[in-house]
């Protein structure tokens, strides 16, 4: 199927839903969305923008599809093992307790209650407080349900599957007590108002779909986020360019500290 004028439905898109396709890498996205495109019967970007304001399902798929959401709680596990064994001790000891931390681009929910369960061998549970974001309101709806399937919390350690969880026919519920310690909020990455002042920023595994301008932008803005040797954690496949010229030190693969 070949369509154009992707230019103008950029645009298009960005009125309706203050996603900036170009922030993206353009063949990765352009694929995607054909293919959304191609699902929906529709010949031209023009046909399917129409559709787009016409049907609110239609809309709230196309938003879903776009912010990609591929999330499961404890992912890569040597990282969070490096977290609750070196860099969350250390924030402690030179902040206290009371660590704001935020987890950008938060999916479903899966890694703010991930930090929430592993901060609670070093904090008392209810001392934590997890500021947890993401562009799609259906994600975040999903989080504050907070029901997974048992492919989600597979690498949950057992500990915490057992006082953390409880069995709701196939699936699995997170406790009110790990669910009260979250506070999720719409957020634009792109567009919006940072959170400031936080010791730990967690954002993983969703950059790599950005442009390297886009990501420095980020990044930058993280930094600006974040007090003086406060904390990124960023995914496994990701990292950050640049990253003496924007005012961070890189502590390992995949964690960076303000140092300014």
């Amino acid at each position: 199927m070949a369509l154009d004028n992707y230019e103008k439905f950029k645009d298009e898109v960005l009125r309706m839903t203050k996603i900036d396709l170009s922030a993206y890498k353009e063949k990765q996205m352009r694929r995607r969305i054909d293919s959304l495109v191609e699902k929906r019967d529709c010949k031209s970007y023009n046909e399917y923008v129409k559709l787009l304001t016409s049907k609110k399902d239609v809309f709230d798929e196309f938003v879903n599809f776009l912010t990609i959401n591929v999330s499961e709680f404890y992912r890569n596990p040597d990282q969070w093992k490096l977290l609750v064994e070196q860099y969350a001790p250390e924030l402690i000891s030179r902040f206290g307790k009371k660590l704001k931390i935020w987890s950008a681009a938060c999916s479903t929910g899966d890694e703010p209650y991930s930090l929430v369960m592993a901060l609670s061998k070093l904090i008392d549970i209810n001392q934590i407080k997890i500021y947890a974001t993401d562009l799609d309101k259906q994600v975040i709806a999903h989080a504050k349900t907070g029901l997974y399937s048992a492919k989600s919390i597979a690498g949950v350690p057992d500990e915490y599957k057992k006082k953390f969880f409880t069995k709701v026919g196939q699936s699995f519920q997170i406790s009110d007590q790990v669910k009260k310690r979250v506070e999720f909020r719409q957020h634009n990455l792109l567009l919006d108002k940072y959170i400031t002042d936080c010791h730990l920023i967690v954002c993983r595994n969703v950059l790599i779909y950005f442009t390297e301008e886009a990501k420095h932008e980020v990044y930058k803005k993280f930094n600006d986020s974040l007090v003086n040797h406060g904390m990124l954690f960023i995914g496994s496949t990701e990292q950050v360019m640049d990253y003496k010229g924007i005012g961070y030190k890189r502590l390992s693969s995949f964690y960076y500290e303000k140092d300014v």
